[in-house]
């Protein structure tokens, strides 16, 4: 069409206040896409972390609380649960299977978790997924050890390498209990999930480890070398938190109930999806200010595409005479400036998807690695291409403004009798 032929032309003639335009609707694109591709990325990669779990049961404490450190290596428990009891709630007839965890140690800033060899069995990621090995297997012997995905590749770990548990948290931990190292026997396939960054041992490999300490320091003068601490009596004195598999799901409320009544000791029982759901009802408000500040960025950028197309209509009066002189009519003219501010936004538009895929494609691994949360990569969710044509929408609907200006002055222009 010639008024889009002309429209380009025009822009080609202001090429470099037409390219800042473009590029300020891009950035804002991109972070308009980008907030919401964290975002529902965030909510899937939390939903996804577990399934097929009924119950979690720990120390009495917040049921968000519990999730963060059982499920998610966030933060620590506020007390231990006693083996007798985990043993008693166990035996209970509608519980199928459980899964013992035990934290509080850690390896160069990974989470150390010591649990049984049926965590490898029973534990589900996303759609009911079960963990899977890349190379080796599950534990056989003591100071056997099992990692994450993202704990082997970081730290460069194969098969047969040694391990030196750190006491405590953190990038070094206190001290370490380098007298008792451990064997890597296993690496886990990638899942996406807090498993990639943990470091897995067996319930008597903690105990082996802690036998000669007490309250979180060395007993002065009592040493207990590896092979002493095999023959001990190994069996844990207290755990964390376990997680219940049950044989009917019907029976969740009920078991439930009995945990949180509990005589013995004072526990919790959460349901993990309902957790989750408190979890993303407290972010709720951070989402909304997200998206709230990315939208105004858009509006901002929209700001600045009509500001630069009514500050140069003045400049091009003498454009829009002499296209009056050729026979143009002011809809031509209002036609031209309203082609010009949709042809920013959609060059806007592509070159700030452009932008939001070459983000996504260098912060991928870095983010994964750092945060654990994995950001796929694919083609635009129709949410995204809804958002895409609202903001070419309302790029159309701002160039109307210059527009009917310039209709208006080059109306009043040709009626103007020049001598």
């Amino acid at each position: 069409m010639p008024i889009v032929s002309l429209s380009l032309k025009s822009l080609r003639n202001r090429r470099i206040t037409a390219a800042l335009t473009v590029f300020a609707i891009a950035i804002s694109v991109t972070l308009l896409l980008g907030v919401e591709k964290v975002r529902t990325e965030a909510k899937a990669s939390f939903a996804n972390t577990i399934s097929g779990t009924d119950l979690i049961i720990g120390a009495r404490s917040g049921a968000i609380q519990l999730l963060l450190y059982s499920v998610f290596r966030i933060g620590n428990a506020t007390n231990n649960i006693s083996w007798e009891s985990y043993r008693d709630i166990a035996a209970r007839p509608e519980i199928e299977w459980t899964i013992p965890l035990s934290l509080g140690d850690s390896h160069r800033g990974f989470r150390v978790l010591g649990t049984h060899r049926d965590y490898f069995e029973h534990y589900r990621f996303g759609r009911k997924k079960p963990l899977n090995f890349t190379n080796g297997g599950p534990f056989e012997d003591l100071f056997d050890t099992v990692l994450g995905a993202d704990v082997a590749r970081s730290l460069g770990y194969e098969l047969g390498d040694p391990i030196v548990v750190d006491h405590g948290l953190g990038r070094a931990g206190f001290t370490n209990h380098k007298d008792k190292p451990f064997r890597v026997a296993g690496i886990l396939a990638k899942t996406g999930t807090p498993v990639d960054r943990t470091v897995h041992v067996s319930l008597e490999a903690i105990e082996a480890i802690h036998v000669d300490w007490r309250s979180g320091t060395r007993v002065p003068g009592m040493t207990v070398s590896a092979e002493d601490a095999r023959k001990m009596d190994l069996r844990p004195k207290t755990i964390t938190a376990f997680l219940i598999g049950l044989k009917s799901r019907l029976a969740a409320f009920k078991v439930q109930r009995q945990v949180n009544e509990y005589r013995q000791e004072p526990l919790l029982a959460i349901l993990p999806g309902v957790a989750l759901q408190e979890l993303w009802s407290l972010m709720g408000t951070a989402e909304t200010a997200l998206t709230a500040i990315s939208s105004f960025v858009v509006v901002a950028g929209l700001l600045g595409m009509l500001t630069m197309l009514l500050a140069s209509l003045n400049e091009r009066r003498r454009e829009m005479a002499i296209l009056r002189s050729v026979g143009a009519r002011p809809l031509h003219v209002f036609g031209l400036f309203i082609v010009e501010a949709t042809v920013l936004t959609v060059l806007g538009t592509l070159l700030g998807l452009a932008l939001l895929y070459f983000a996504l494609i260098v912060a991928q691994p870095i983010v994964d690695t750092r945060f654990g949360l994995y950001l796929s990569i694919g083609l635009p969710t129709a949410r995204d291409l809804a958002v895409v044509v609202l903001v070419v929408f309302a790029g159309f609907v701002a160039g109307a403004f210059p527009a009917y200006r310039a209709y208006r002055q080059s109306l009043a222009d040709g009626m103007i009798m020049r001598t």
